[in-house]
């Protein structure tokens, strides 16, 4: 399917924060999914991946998120001190923010035209995959898709040691998809045990995607670390999970 992509500007509290979607060509409506970046913010990957999701019949947004710290349109490179600087930027934000930013989207991605009124979706990577899951908490949302979220076994986000997201997970009205690289340093085996205990805990409804071999960022289609064929189970995956939860 063909698509459309731009930038939006969603305002929060006065701020633009600048916002790529990605659209189904035809002009007809589609669900939404928030989709939230690693740290390196809207790379030239993550918009490949973004526009990809979106191919398959849903309106993405992904925002920058750190529209509050940085200039519009910065992107992070993937070295040293591009990883650096993200680190630096997540830290200087409170889940408090996330949380009002990841409203504020899914406030606007409803109003849009081009989405359906079937219920919205979330989606994220790494950090993003964590902002993910707290937009799952959102009644809106009825499916979220994690792929290799980080700091959910111990709640660390941005300036929050503990951020209690795992916690909160019994407040979680949708399904979950949760996707791992078995080597991912990330989240360990010892992480991953400790999710998924409490997630069991809360009674939520997810599944589980163990990726054997797979590294952390592994659908990153630059750098050692991408692993095109768990990128297509994962994304095919990703999509049929969406069109059982979002689509009428």
């Amino acid at each position: 399917m063909r698509i459309d992509t731009g930038y939006e500007d969603v305002v929060v509290a006065g701020r633009p924060m600048r916002t790529f979607v990605a659209a189904p060509a035809d002009g007809h409506p589609y669900p939404g999914i928030a989709f939230y970046s690693d740290i390196f913010q809207l790379t030239d990957s993550t918009l490949r991946w973004v526009s990809r999701l979106a191919s398959y019949g849903f309106v993405v947004a992904a925002p920058e998120i750190y529209y509050r710290i940085e200039e519009p349109g910065t992107v992070l490179a993937f070295d040293d001190a591009g990883k650096e600087r993200g680190q630096a930027d997540v830290g200087a934000l409170s889940a408090a923010e996330f949380d009002v930013d990841i409203a504020q989207l899914l406030a606007w991605l409803r109003q849009q035209p081009r989405v359906s009124d079937a219920p919205l979706g979330a989606a994220g990577h790494c950090t993003g995959g964590h902002l993910a899951f707290r937009a799952a908490f959102d009644p809106a949302v009825a499916a979220t898709a994690c792929w290799y979220p980080t700091g959910l076994a111990d709640g660390v986000l941005g300036s929050d040691p503990d951020a209690g997201s795992l916690q909160h997970a019994s407040e979680i009205p949708g399904e979950l998809l949760l996707i791992f690289g078995g080597a991912d340093p990330h989240t360990p085996a010892a992480a991953r045990e400790a999710l998924r205990a409490g997630l069991d805990a809360a009674g939520t409804r997810y599944e589980w995607v163990l990726v054997d071999g797979a590294e952390h960022a592994f659908g990153r289609d630059v750098g050692p670390r991408w692993d095109p064929q768990a990128t297509d189970e994962a994304m095919g995956l990703t999509v049929t999970f969406f069109r059982r939860t979002l689509t009428r």
